[in-house]
């Protein structure tokens, strides 16, 4: 009995703290379109990947650990290519948040892990769960704000950011398999190597420093990295890249709330069953997952 619990255990927490990133993101996401008008997308993205990356050095130290040899393997190209799906994703959801809302551009978005989900799948009832996912989208998008009435620029820019989540799923977990708990820290790095620039360019290092925006930048940064990713790359190396892709279905439908809550973005019914849609397909595929895992403890 013991036993199953522990089992129990070990498959629900990643489940449990994957939805906490989420979450958590989708609150980051919403507290930082109030700063689009002040510095843009990608004033947004450099400071909070600058201030995130200090943060997650300060917690998780990274230079104490015996990295060296790491870093002459091949797993320091996917931890490179973590930090820069990392950026680019952050960049472009956030262009597409300035255009789109948030709802949308979550559901957009998604196109990336349920990429990964479709890649990975085998059996029929994984291919059940993920057009239930598709039905769900379809609602999501035809509803309120037709394609015709939503800002082209701004679909572009959240699928392309789909695109770099997925990078982000399947890079995040050969980079994590290498560097453990020094993958996130290390991959913020590398975006803010790349990503800081862009943004001091765009805006100016006055205004991306402005004493009156920092606490909300450093909420962001929080909200939106430091505490999300920690916890999504905890989840990501104890679960399969499938699983991982699928359950992010979720995200869609917190962001359509967190837009409720915070940005006073009103549902419909067709919306509700667009969200029902996602969620069943999250719970049937977990619920399958736990399942089996019960079927072989037994």
């Amino acid at each position: 009995m013991s036993c199953i619990l522990n089992q129990k255990y070990k498959t629900l927490l990643p489940i449990l703290l994957l939805i906490l990133a989420m979450l958590s993101i989708q609150s980051g996401a919403s507290l930082a379109k109030h700063l689009f008008p002040i510095i843009g997308a990608f004033g947004v993205t450099a400071l909070r990947l600058f201030l995130a990356t200090i943060i997650l050095f300060i917690i998780f130290k990274p230079w104490r650990k015996k990295l060296h040899s790491q870093l002459r393997s091949k797993s320091l190209k996917h931890l490179l290519l973590y930090g820069i799906s990392l950026g680019s994703m952050n960049s472009l959801f956030y262009l597409s948040l300035e255009r789109i809302p948030l709802g949308i551009a979550v559901a957009l978005e998604f196109t990336g892990p349920l990429s990964v989900a479709i890649f990975a799948s085998r059996k029929i009832i994984d291919f059940i769960w993920i057009m239930m996912v598709i039905i769900g989208l379809f609602f999501l998008l035809s509803i309120g704000n037709s394609m015709n009435n939503l800002d082209f620029i701004g679909i572009i820019y959240a699928i392309f950011a789909g695109v770099c989540w997925g990078m982000y799923i399947v890079f995040g977990k050969l980079a994590g398999s290498g560097y453990g708990t020094a993958t996130v820290p290390l991959g913020s790095f590398v975006s803010t190597l790349i990503f800081f620039p862009i943004g001091l360019y765009t805006v100016g290092i006055k205004p991306l420093f402005d004493l009156s925006i920092l606490p909300i930048a450093f909420a962001v940064a929080i909200l939106s990295t430091a505490f999300p990713y920690t916890l999504e790359m905890f989840a990501l190396t104890r679960m399969p890249a499938k699983r991982f892709g699928t359950l992010m279905s979720l995200e869609p439908t917190i962001g359509a709330f967190i837009g409720m809550i915070f940005l006073n973005e009103q549902l419909t019914l067709t919306q509700w069953f667009a969200l029902f849609c996602i969620i069943a397909a999250s719970i049937g595929s977990t619920l399958k997952i736990q399942i089996k895992t019960d079927k072989i403890k037994n």
